[in-house]
């Protein structure tokens, strides 16, 4: 089971770090990727890290202001969001796929193991 936290209101412009950690197994061997799912909208990737190298990815609409990061000591993966913007609004969800130790493509039917999410809410 993978746990997402640190969401929460934050003011347009601000800054938020979320968290992902692993229940039950250790995260440092599987690639993680952060995915978002705005209301009425469909899940989307944005962003992930791979367990091989440790390369990142990010969408264009995230790239520059968020940064994902991992810390194998403390098995935990971070999504660090600068600048927020109204439109990143929504719940973030950290996964794994379980078969493979890269993080792209970042779709939704590679990654297996989910967490329940953590909502982020933009003030304006």
């Amino acid at each position: 089971e993978l746990v997402e936290s640190g969401g929460g209101l934050v003011q347009s412009g601000g800054s938020m770090r979320l968290s992902c950690t692993a229940s039950g197994f250790t995260l440092d061997i599987y690639p993680v990727g952060w995915f978002r799912q705005a209301p009425g909208k469909e899940r989307e990737g944005i962003s992930c890290i791979s367990s091989s190298d440790g390369s990142t990815y990010y969408v264009d609409s995230v790239k520059g202001r968020f940064t994902v990061a991992r810390d194998n000591d403390r098995k935990t993966v971070y999504l660090q969001m600068t600048n927020l913007k109204p439109e990143d609004e929504g719940t973030y969800f950290c996964a794994a796929p379980a078969y493979d130790n890269e993080c792209v493509p970042l779709v939704l039917s590679r990654y297996h193991m989910w967490g329940q999410g953590t909502q982020v809410a933009i003030s304006s």
